[in-house]
C-alpha cells in the first residue's frame, strides 16, 4: 500500500515536471474546462458534460483522459475502483501559455494587435477599458525595468 502511494506520488511529480511545454488540443482543453470547474471527477461524470456539450462516446473521453494523464495534463488518483481525475496545472497557467502561443504566431508577437482584434468585434464597458490601460501599462512598466 505505502509502495503503491510512493509510486502514484512520484508519477504526478513527474508529470507536473513535464507538462510546462504541453499544449492542449481544443478535445483536452474542453476536459480540462469541465475539471476547472468541477474539481476531481470521474470519467463518466466528465463524459456526461462533454455529452451535452458534442456527441462524444464514452471509450474516446476514457481514452482522450488517459492520454492527457500520460502527457501531465491530468492528476489520476486510482486508489479507488473508480479512477479520479484533476487537472494537473491551473486554468490561469494554461491560459497564459496558450495566450503567449497565440500572440507569438497569430499576431507576430505583438499584444496590442490581440488586443484591438478583441476590441474590434466586443463592445467594451469604461470599466472594462479602464481595467485594459491599466494592465496595458502595467505591463510596459515591467518591461522597461
Amino acid at each position: 500500500m505505502i509502495t503503491k502511494k510512493f509510486v502514484q506520488r512520484r508519477d504526478i511529480m513527474e508529470n507536473k515536471a513535464n507538462n510546462k511545454n504541453v499544449r492542449p488540443t481544443e478535445s483536452e482543453l474542453e476536459i480540462l474546462t469541465i475539471l476547472w470547474e468541477r474539481g476531481a471527477s470521474t470519467v463518466r461524470e466528465v463524459h456526461e458534460i462533454l455529452e451535452k456539450q458534442k456527441e462524444a462516446g464514452y471509450t474516446t473521453t476514457l481514452k482522450l483522459m488517459q492520454i492527457m494523464h500520460d502527457k501531465g495534463l491530468l492528476q489520476r488518483d486510482a486508489s479507488a475502483k473508480t479512477h479520479i481525475y484533476e487537472a494537473a496545472i491551473p486554468k490561469e497557467e494554461t491560459q497564459a501559455q496558450l495566450l503567449k502561443k497565440m500572440i507569438d504566431t497569430v499576431f507576430s508577437g505583438s499584444a496590442s494587435q490581440l488586443v484591438m482584434q478583441a476590441l474590434g468585434g466586443h463592445r467594451s464597458s469604461q470599466e472594462e477599458l479602464d481595467r485594459i490601460r491599466e494592465y496595458l501599462n502595467e505591463i510596459d512598466q515591467k518591461q522597461s525595468k
